[in-house]
């Protein structure tokens, strides 16, 4: 088991540092430096540095967060005499592997949907409870209702049950509010959740989530376009919020290949990624459509066709794919293998929401390998470098290089590894949770075995 303490590391008035991880079995990089995207067979390749007979492999830290240097205890030692370090974790022979990284969440919402899942045992279809009143219409009743300070209250606890499974990293969508009023209010709450959760949150912007009631699809289109991108792109250059991306529902029922083609365009004229679901339940070419527009990245992808897959590979565009989503619905399994082996670079995200209540990564992880057949190597890569690089942000985060953020996971197992097999549970093998150099979440003390008599 790994323990944490505050000490100087060496005497003399050394450097002053943040956080030393030391003692590690395995540090897992994921990437070798200035690597930002793994395609094909390169996602097997997770840059492993590995402990000697007689040292283990240490992680060094700078004031700022930053990742200094990671080798070999002594070198590490070596390389900073007489340091002062802020903080020291002993890993005492576990793994160090990257924060995870969560491709795609709706965690602001108000009123969970426990009674559809009934409904969708029994054999109803996402589309037949949408239709029947519930879906996401249902929680847009509920979330329009809410305050703000409501809203942040339900928040909060969500993202701090992300980061004890091992998220330092979340794309959190706005989407149950459907009007100026209601997104901006949602996304307001997650500016004020940044500086009091324990991970980084990257916001997009969904007001083209569902039709809202009264409404047709290409009225929601035109109030999308010409009334809630411009109050968002407003917000944004007024420094009242940050915002990475927009995001439409493309399919059939919701918002059409066009429509969502028109409010893409819209938010790429404003200057936000494209970040979109797209083919979930209908092969209706969003995937070939998004890839013409340059999109960042797509999601769920269930119903993909050959060509979308061509176009994304040659677009560059990341394809999230969503395993709870997928298991929760009894979907047909996104063509996974197919991506990967044309060039896609597949990430991975959780969707948690009131349909797909999941907050934990690892799980998610487990899913993917079983579910959607990715091997555990593909896996990792895809809830860390390639989940950031969805977001572009894997300049800074997603893999461990000297010179990115210090978001690190510390394992009490002999293997990474151990953090996918043991289903459900992630939050007994993970030690510590790092963001940005800090620990910020540290497992609490297993209890010692009872004697035998």
């Amino acid at each position: 088991m790994s323990g944490s303490k505050q000490e100087g590391a060496g005497g003399g008035c050394g450097r002053a540092m943040g956080l030393l991880v030391r003692g590690a079995g395995q540090v897992v990089r994921v990437a070798a430096e200035g690597v930002k995207v793994k395609l094909r067979g390169d996602m097997e390749d997770l840059a492993i540095v590995s402990a000697t007979k007689d040292q283990g492999v240490s992680v060094a830290v700078d004031e700022a967060g930053v990742i200094a240097t990671i080798g070999l205890d002594r070198e590490v030692e070596a390389a900073f005499p007489g340091a002062k370090w802020r903080e020291v974790v002993e890993a005492k022979g576990g793994v160090v592997i990257p924060g995870l990284v969560d491709a795609h969440t709706h965690p602001v919402w108000a009123g969970d949907r426990v009674h559809e899942f009934a409904m969708k045992l029994a054999g109803a279809t996402y589309m037949e409870v949408h239709k029947a009143g519930g879906g996401i219409n249902f929680t847009v009743e509920h979330t329009r209702g809410a305050t703000e300070d409501q809203l942040l209250h339900l928040l909060l606890p969500r993202l701090h049950r992300m980061a004890r499974a091992g998220t330092t990293m979340a794309e959190c969508k706005s989407g149950y509010g459907l009007d100026v009023e209601n997104e901006m209010k949602m996304l307001r709450v997650l500016e004020k959740a940044r500086p009091l959760a324990p991970l980084t949150i990257s916001s997009t912007f969904c007001g083209a989530h569902s039709v809202p009631k009264g409404l047709t699809a290409e009225e929601a289109t035109r109030l999308v376009v010409e009334e809630q991108l411009p109050a968002v792109k407003a917000a944004v250059d007024a420094g009242k919020m940050s915002v990475d991306a927009v995001d439409v529902f493309c399919e059939r029922g919701v918002f059409s290949v066009e429509q969502s083609r028109a409010i893409l365009q819209a938010g790429r004229r404003l200057g936000f990624l494209l970040n979109f679901h797209a083919d979930e339940l209908n092969p209706l070419g969003g995937a070939e459509m998004g890839a013409s527009l340059g999109a960042e990245a797509m999601s769920h992808l269930e119903e993909v066709s050959k060509e979308g897959i061509a176009a994304m590979a040659e677009a560059g565009t990341v394809a999230v794919l969503l395993p709870t989503t997928a298991y929760i619905l009894r979907l047909p399994t996104p063509p996974a293998r197919d991506m990967i082996e044309a060039g896609v670079p597949v990430a991975l995200g959780s969707d948690f929401n009131p349909n797909a209540f999941c907050l934990s990564m690892p799980l998610v992880m487990h899913l993917a390998c079983v579910t959607f057949k990715l091997t555990l190597n593909e896996a990792l890569t895809a809830a860390t470098l390639h989940a950031a690089h969805a977001l572009r942000k894997a300049d800074t985060h997603g893999s461990l290089q000297p010179g990115k953020m210090a978001d690190m996971l510390v394992l009490d197992a002999p293997r990474w590894e151990h953090l996918v097999y043991q289903l459900g549970g992630a939050d007994d093998v993970i030690t510590h949770v790092i963001k940005a150099g800090r620990v910020v979440h540290t497992r609490p003390n297993p209890a010692a075995p009872s004697a035998t008599p």
